[in-house]
């Protein structure tokens, strides 16, 4: 496996090979993978959401009738152009370039997702984006991490890995609460919430 977290120019190179590369406009399992982060969400409604890892904003979407605002970012120019696209009647979402954890927004939210993103980072620098994200979500806030969980040698973690390094800070003296894990053949949704 790789150790050091992916470069934008992975992703660039990616998307110039294919507009949809992992099928997320099409595919059934995207699909009701989206369902069921959606559903996982606790509240109907979130003051300030952040997406890391848009792509070209089939999720960003659907989080967005769920938030008064929307940040949605992703390491790759490339696919924010159909993400931009896809949320132009959604004027309360912002779509930047962003690559996390040298880039990241200053906060606070109520709502930070982290959705098939994390295994593209080296561990040191998942733990500097961990710690971002808690820095920057509000006490009570969520945080949503879903991945895809077999290994894949281009990757420097696998989604087991990066979830259960959130773990390791969840519970009590701990900065996040474990509310919610399910596990599906080849993905796994984990909900924490900030300790008050």
């Amino acid at each position: 496996m790789a150790t050091n977290t992916l470069p934008a120019t992975y992703f660039d190179d990616v998307y110039r090979a294919s507009d949809d590369p992992w099928a997320f406009a099409t595919s059934p399992y995207e699909r009701a993978k989206y369902e069921a982060t959606v559903a996982a969400l606790p509240n109907a409604h979130y003051h300030n959401g952040f997406e890391i890892g848009c792509s070209i904003g089939v999720l960003s979407e659907m989080l967005a009738r769920r938030c008064e605002q929307l940040l949605s970012v992703d390491a790759s120019e490339l696919p924010l152009k159909t993400a931009r696209q896809r949320l132009a009647p959604y004027t309360h979402v912002s779509i930047e370039q962003m690559a996390i954890p040298d880039q990241f927004p200053d906060g606070p939210f109520d709502l930070i997702l982290l959705s098939e993103v994390g295994y593209y980072l080296s561990l040191d620098d998942l733990t500097r984006a961990r710690q971002r994200m808690i820095d920057t979500l509000s006490p009570g806030g969520h945080l949503l991490l879903v991945h895809w969980t077999p290994v894949v040698p281009d990757y420097p973690l696998t989604g087991d890995q990066v979830h259960d390094h959130f773990m390791a800070i969840a519970g009590a003296g701990q900065p996040l609460t474990h509310r919610l894990n399910q596990r599906a053949d080849t993905y796994r949704l984990d909900l924490f919430q900030k300790q008050l």
